[in-house]
């Protein structure tokens, strides 16, 4: 059964807005939250967003609906998506650093 608040594969709208407009582009090194928990940088994330809009926007009912909307978000399931790319980056970044030794040594 699926969940109808969900969003192109996301929990809902405000996870996947606010992961398209704010973290687009960005990774878990942007952050420095590679090496923490999906709780703690998810943490991080939502500091991050409140933080931006703070500095965004002016005192008033725009700003308040814009944090009202940041609570709607699953910050965790935005980390582990983060944390997810990391890995996966990291990954391919050791596959290639032993790529080169295995051309070295070939070359040898």
């Amino acid at each position: 059964m699926n969940n109808v608040n969900e969003y192109n594969g996301w929990t809902n709208y405000a996870t996947w807005r606010v992961n398209l407009e704010m973290f687009d582009g960005m990774t878990a090194l942007d952050f420095g939250i590679q090496h923490e928990t999906p709780y703690d940088a998810g943490q991080s994330l939502k500091e991050y967003a409140e933080e931006t809009i703070e500095q965004s926007s002016s005192e008033g009912w725009a700003r308040d609906y814009a944090m009202a909307f940041l609570s709607d978000v699953n910050w965790r399931e935005i980390a582990l998506h983060k944390l997810a790319e990391y890995a996966d980056e990291d990954a391919d970044e050791y596959a290639d650093e032993d790529a080169d030794e295995d051309a070295d040594e070939d070359a040898a």
